[in-house]
């Protein structure tokens, strides 16, 4: 079988890997994603090279035609081209073993089938050959092809020997299965539940990549069940499957927070790609299990479940080496918001109320907005359209308050600055308590946004404070 590529420079790049190969007399092969890729038809710009010798020195051959930098990497072997949006990596074939304390392999040279057996996945084994004499056949050991049409993934050696050896591919399993729409053959996952407490030797940056593909895949629930029912869900994000289950007491149950929090993820994937957005998705409800409480007349509640969430948020990131920086800042910050738009959508709120949700949310209110809206997982059609009717009726609302008051990243007009120069005061509470003064004053409609309503309301508020 033959495999067209085609783009043609990447028939360009083939065929310098091709004329480089002969120079060099190494015989190489494009392997693993690319192939498979190629035989779905989807896009993809990144091509793994495996050469029968030195991969270093075939990708310093390359690069010197394609007047392109290379990067080596010693210590594993390889190294790495970009050539325009194509990233291109090298690397000798190899054989290797483990030990069972670590993920990290003793690597030595080894001969290509070697090399295809040390391959997660029978779809990720196929390969092509570039030499010359061989140009475009086709190695496909494992049957990759048939599980490729049959939509399996599948290991090509004993599952748990392969997920023992290296961890972070009972993710990868998920992943693929997730994103290609694939089944998990029955036996690979009964290795991956065999194994799931080994995923803990993996670095969390790397379980962290892993996950940010699946929550980035369509639909992410899909991923999530299977980490699920794997066991990996509970190592790596006990948080969320602590929302599982159902309580019951005098007939009051509430709904299983799990597969509501599953829902919500899908919902707000229907309507952005954003990653950060959907984590706010993931997280929005795990205060629940930590606030839920049971009172005969009311049924169960979760008061202040958004608040509890919040403050869970950092260490969750912490943990899995997640950003610390404005990221963290902005899903803190939905979690503990994504109630607040639903206590406008009676239709009685006040101005007032709309201008502290636009200024709190600043220019997140269109993404909360959206996370209200994917929260809305009732079973009931009538009670899904009236509600997300009324959140179409606050979103005007909001879009005619700001339009009068420009309050989204509005700054009060009297600085804390100005303050301390007008009444020679230095920083202390008591300049807070002026400038939060004038902010609630104008929040609240009690003078206009103005600097000169606002400078005469500072200085009455400072008269009351002597």
């Amino acid at each position: 079988m033959r495999i067209n590529f085609e783009k043609e420079l990447k028939k360009d790049i083939f065929k310098i890997i091709s004329q480089q190969s002969s120079e060099l007399k190494m015989r190489s092969f494009v392997v693993g994603g690319y192939v498979r890729d190629s035989i779905l038809k989807r896009e993809t710009k990144d091509i793994d090279i495996v050469v029968l010798g030195d991969g270093i020195a075939m990708a310093e051959s390359v690069a010197q035609i394609l007047k392109a930098q290379v990067n080596v990497f010693k210590n594993f072997g390889t190294a790495m081209i970009k050539y325009k949006d194509i990233e291109i990596e090298f690397v000798g074939a190899r054989k290797e073993s483990y030990r069972a304390s670590s993920r990290n392999p003793i690597v030595s040279p080894g001969t290509l089938e070697e090399d295809q057996n040390r391959r997660d996945f029978t779809i990720n084994a196929m390969s092509v050959e570039l030499t010359p004499e061989n140009f475009g056949q086709f190695l496909d050991p494992f049957n990759g092809v048939e599980d490729l049409k049959n939509k399996i993934i599948r290991t090509p050696l004993d599952p748990e020997l392969t997920f023992s050896d290296d961890p972070l591919r009972m993710m990868r399993a998920i992943r693929f299965a997730t994103q290609l729409k694939f089944d998990i053959e029955e036996k690979t996952f009964e290795g991956i539940k065999a194994k799931a407490k080994r995923i803990k030797i993996i670095s969390a940056e790397r379980i962290a990549e892993e996950l940010n593909k699946i929550i980035l895949s369509n639909p992410p629930s899909t991923g999530f069940e299977l980490l699920d029912k794997s066991g990996l869900l509970s190592i790596i994000l006990p948080e969320l499957t602590d929302l599982k289950g159902v309580e019951e007491v005098q007939k009051h149950a509430h709904k299983d927070n799990f597969y509501h929090t599953l829902q919500v993820l899908d919902n707000i994937s229907n309507g952005t790609n954003n990653l950060w957005l959907r984590w706010v998705a993931i997280l929005h409800d795990i205060g629940k299990p930590a606030t839920k409480k049971y009172y005969p007349a009311q049924g169960w509640t979760f008061h202040q479940h958004e608040i509890v969430g919040s403050k869970m948020v950092p260490k969750i990131f912490k943990r899995l080496s997640l950003p610390s920086n404005e990221i963290l800042k902005y899903v803190r910050k939905l979690v503990s918001m994504h109630l607040r738009p639903m206590s406008l959508i009676e239709g009685n709120a006040t101005d007032s109320a709309y201008r502290r949700l636009m200024f709190d949310a600043g220019d997140d209110i269109d993404d909360l907005m959206l996370l209200c809206e994917a929260d809305v997982t009732s079973k009931n059609p009538e009670r899904v359209r009236k509600i997300i009717n009324n959140f179409t009726k606050v979103r005007e609302r909001i879009k005619e308050i700001e339009e009068k008051d420009k309050i989204r990243n509005w700054q009060p007009p009297i600085s804390g600055e100005l303050i301390m120069e007008t009444f020679n005061l230095k920083p202390s509470k008591q300049v807070g308590i002026i400038k939060q003064a004038i902010t609630d004053a104008i929040l609240d409609g009690v003078i206009k946004n103005d600097y000169d309503e606002a400078y005469n309301f500072m200085k009455e508020t400072f008269k009351n404070l002597l």
